[in-house]
């Protein structure tokens, strides 16, 4: 009897992720759409099992419950999903994308790398996609400006099958498909295991809130845990710090065995016979940033489901961009509450965490709900950004000096 892999079901109930990878993807002599890299990203997505149990880019009837009910249905049931995952086309290129023909898709480097059965073709609203993605109608925030830069005012659903592509970006081979991650779950002998989101350089809270995730269900259960370090490295914005500078810390803290130094519960760890750094993974994801807060953390969500994983981490402001104002778009925790309103099914667990920082007392980091009457060593990300502009380490208690100084490398690059 094959023992149960414990990992999560794939979301929609299917019995495996969606795979629309084919040999005979590319075919001559049919109409075309020009597919910006953002579009090709979520398309590869779709075609690899992250965004099971979608097969293609939504058409109207998906993408319509998406904005009025937060889900999809399949076979009869409601499962949660808060982002349409749309294909925009032009205006002309909507002409030819009749129900029933096959399109070509084509990069922004002219090459043919799949094929589109459509569905149906329709108008974009985009003011009501931003209203119900981004809970706001104001236009004034790096979310908003994704759509209203975009000049494409048609979309366009359908069935894809895509060409196998290849990555030669430094890190590709820590970027994993569902099929992969679900493998490693299995070879790494994992009874439960947890996915931390971020698209940012680590500060010791940010590594914290994977560490405090870990210990928690590690804590719960006593299971063999796995520990998944899993960033997005798609499209980001401008001011974002690129992936493969990004990857490079990563893997610095994952070869200098650093995760959790000083601040995890090492007696816990060693009670429950496993080590923090033994059950750490670096897992990246290529997928773009919708910079969509509480929609966006439910869709997170489903992706690291799609992967396998049993638990996901959800911290204060996640997948959080302000007006431009720097005014709130939403409350600190509004991503953790949505999981208490959600349309639709959704099989993963999410752990939450609150504001993190180190604490002169206890001489590490912690929660500030347990430290309320202790000393926090703060600073912001502005000015640490400031200071690795200038060449200049932040203080080892906000960020450790392997990541630091990758970082002050990658600003003096920049001139």
């Amino acid at each position: 009897m094959t023992a149960t892999v414990p990992c999560s079901p794939v979301h929609g109930g299917l019995a495996a992720p969606v795979n629309r990878i084919a040999a005979d993807a590319v075919k001559s002599g049919l109409a075309t759409v020009s597919v910006q890299d953002v579009d090709r990203t979520s398309l590869y997505r779709i075609a690899d099992g992250t965004l099971s149990p979608l097969t293609g880019p939504m058409g109207k009837s998906d993408y319509d419950s998406v904005l009025a009910k937060g889900a999809i249905e399949r076979n009869g049931k409601a499962w949660a999903w808060t982002i349409p995952i749309v294909l925009p086309v032009t205006d002309a290129e909507a002409a030819a994308c009749t129900a029933g023909a096959q399109i070509s898709l084509v990069d922004e480097a002219g090459k043919n790398f799949g094929t589109l059965t459509v569905s149906d073709s329709f108008a974009w609203d985009k003011a009501a996609f931003i209203k119900a993605v981004y809970r706001t109608e104001r236009t004034d925030h790096p979310g908003a400006r994704l759509w209203t830069e975009d000049a494409r005012t048609q979309l366009v659903g359908g069935e894809i099958t895509l060409a196998a592509s290849s990555d030669d970006r430094p890190f590709a081979k820590r970027v994993m498909s569902p099929s992969q991650t679900r493998s490693l779950i299995a070879d790494q002998g994992w009874e439960q295991s947890i996915g931390f989101q971020t698209r940012n350089p680590l500060h010791r809270a940010h590594e914290y809130a994977l560490v405090y995730g870990a210990e928690t269900i590690l804590r719960e259960t006593g299971k063999k845990t796995g520990v998944v370090l899993n960033p997005l490295v798609g499209q980001l914005k401008g001011d974002d710090v690129p992936a493969a500078t990004r990857m490079q810390t990563y893997e610095a803290l994952v070869a200098s065995r650093g995760l959790g130094e000083g601040d995890s519960d090492a007696e816990l760890w060693k009670e429950k016979g496993q080590d923090l750094n033994d059950n750490l993974q670096l897992v990246g994801l290529d997928m773009r940033m919708y910079y969509g807060g509480p929609s966006e953390a439910v869709m997170h969500a489903i992706y690291r489901q799609n992967l396998g994983f049993t638990h996901f981490i959800i911290g204060r402001k996640h997948a959080d961009a302000p007006f431009d104002d720097k005014s709130a778009i939403w409350g600190d925790f509004d991503a953790q509450t949505v999981f208490n309103e959600l349309g639709g099914e959704l099989n993963i667990k999410t752990v939450n965490v609150g504001f993190a920082a180190y604490f002169e007392e206890i001489g590490r980091v912690g929660l500030m709900e347990e430290n309320k009457e202790n000393t926090s060593v703060f600073i912001s990300g502005t000015k640490v950004r400031e200071q690795l502009v200038g060449g200049e380490n932040p203080d080892p208690r906000i960020m450790r000096e392997s990541t630091a100084k990758i970082l002050v490398d990658y600003y003096k690059s920049q001139g």
